[in-house]
């Protein structure tokens, strides 16, 4: 695989996945996202990783200038929008993904790290979807994400005006989960995802897809997911493996099965 704009790193069950995404090249959506598409598929089968982080490579956000000339020289771009996506690849994995963010994420850094479960932002960092003021809207998730993530109001205020918040305000109004010194955060986050992957992966798994399906259910279709998926823990290995190392006052060993 090509990693041009990609470059990654496996640690027991954990991937660190580190994007560059201050690119001017005319066609490096296309890129990264045919390089995520790879690596994504590849993380969907290998059992061994149970955890995935997404983090920047360069602390620079792509120029909105580049997003809209190349956006309007697609040609077909109802066709050709899942091939320039960058969050498609990271939005259909079933393991938790966690992103780190050093810098900045803006326009297109944001609609990445929006297609993240949880987010852990540096205190300097700063966060907005300034699309709006050259003529055009997010169109990689965005207007999706963030509004449900946020809230509507918020979300229109943001995108509506294009103009930008720091991390604290980003805190507040629920954008990132936690706010940390620049130099603690890939501690903090490694930190999290080793104890989210000491858990059953099934149970990870069976989490996400209780949430996020969830969520644009009824209450009571929402509440038949969860119990199906309970049923269906009793049913591995990992479930008897957990009640076993009760038992015995020690750690689980998960296996995924």
């Amino acid at each position: 695989m090509l990693e041009k704009n990609l470059r990654y790193q496996k640690t027991d069950h954990l991937l660190v996945i580190y994007v560059n995404i201050s690119s001017r090249s005319p066609t490096w959506k296309g890129q990264i996202s045919a390089e995520l598409n790879e690596i994504c598929d590849e993380i969907a089968w290998n059992e061994e990783i149970r955890v995935v982080i997404v983090s920047d490579i360069e602390k620079k956000a792509p120029s909105e200038e580049t997003d809209l000339i190349q956006t309007v020289s697609m040609g077909s771009l109802e066709e050709e929008t899942k091939f320039w996506s960058l969050t498609e690849p990271i939005s259909r994995l079933d393991k938790p993904v966690i992103s780190a963010i050093n810098g900045d994420a803006i326009g297109t850094g944001l609609e990445l790290t929006l297609a993240c479960d949880i987010r852990i932002a540096s205190e300097t960092s700063c966060f907005g979807l300034p699309q709006i003021k050259k003529g055009y809207i997010p169109w990689d998730g965005g207007t999706q994400r963030l509004a449900r993530l946020v809230g509507k109001n918020k979300a229109l205020e943001m995108i509506l005006t294009g103009e930008t918040i720091d991390a604290k305000e980003a805190l507040r109004i629920g954008l990132v989960n936690k706010v940390v010194p620049k130099e603690e955060v890939m501690k903090v986050v490694m930190k999290m995802a080793k104890e989210m992957a000491s858990k059953g992966p099934i149970a990870l798994r069976y989490v996400k897809e209780a949430i996020y399906k969830g969520i644009d259910m009824t209450l009571e279709q929402g509440l038949r997911l969860e119990a199906d998926l309970y049923l269906l823990i009793h049913t591995s290995m990992d479930r008897t493996e957990g009640i076993q190392a009760f038992r015995e006052k020690r750690a689980p060993k998960f296996e995924g099965k």
